[in-house]
């Protein structure tokens, strides 16, 4: 397994929350380091942001281009992706080291979130998902899930009341919102109850979004309290 570069940012000192955001295709872990001071996390407990970056892969469905990606993808299709299912499972291992590294570091599962972007938010829902121990919740922005199966034949026990945050643009050409919808009905399929929020904008982020988002965050990082 590739050993991971990754950008670190902590709203304060001695945090003892964690977020663990995967950028998406082509992109790399500094994509949404400025996004941190924009949430409005100033009253919550600190929180530690771990942006990993990618692999470098050829993606298939870009002409074999080499580009940091968290799995090839071989196909673009409206409502559909054919994509390398190995790689998929080989970065839900880079999620659960990162998840590890932080436990090491003194924040317990329960206390660490998944976010992803697009691609990094199909890992997202994998990792989180099928992850064996409690995960705080997970943050999905306009993103899908590429293999149904494997989180519905391997749903965790321990995270089928995970919250979930979910946000997909209206006009998004890259990951179009019917495949933010299939997302949604198959977390319901799994008993699961995302919050689905949708936004007039391209495959990108929006400042009401962002908006949201700390807004959801914060209250969330407050439920789970102090640690002292």
């Amino acid at each position: 397994m590739p050993e991971i570069t990754l950008v670190e940012v902590e709203s304060a000192v001695n945090p003892s929350v964690a977020v663990i955001w995967l950028h998406g295709l082509g992109a790399d872990g500094s994509d949404f380091e400025a996004m941190v001071p924009e949430l409005g996390l100033a009253d919550s407990p600190a929180v530690r942001f771990i942006f990993p970056n990618a692999p470098y892969r050829p993606v298939t469905c870009n002409g074999g281009y080499v580009m940091r990606a968290w799995y090839d993808i071989i196909s673009l299709e409206p409502n559909s992706r054919k994509i390398d299912e190995a790689g998929l499972l080989e970065s839900r291992e880079i999620v659960r080291r990162l998840i590890e590294r932080e436990q090491e570091r003194g924040i317990p599962s329960h206390r660490i979130f998944l976010a992803g972007f697009s691609q990094g938010g199909a890992v997202a829902y994998l990792s989180a998902l099928t992850h064996p121990e409690p995960l705080a919740g997970v943050i999905a922005l306009s993103t899908y899930i590429p293999e149904a199966r494997l989180i519905t034949e391997n749903l965790s026990g321990s995270n089928q009341q995970i919250p979930l945050f979910v946000a997909h643009g209206t006009s998004d050409d890259v990951v179009s919102i019917g495949l933010g919808q299939q997302a949604i009905e198959i977390l319901h399929r799994c008993g699961l109850s995302p919050e689905w929020r949708t936004y007039d904008m391209p495959h990108s982020v929006c400042s009401e979004e962002i908006a949201d988002l700390g807004t959801w965050l914060s209250t969330r990082i407050m439920a789970l309290g102090h640690v002292f």
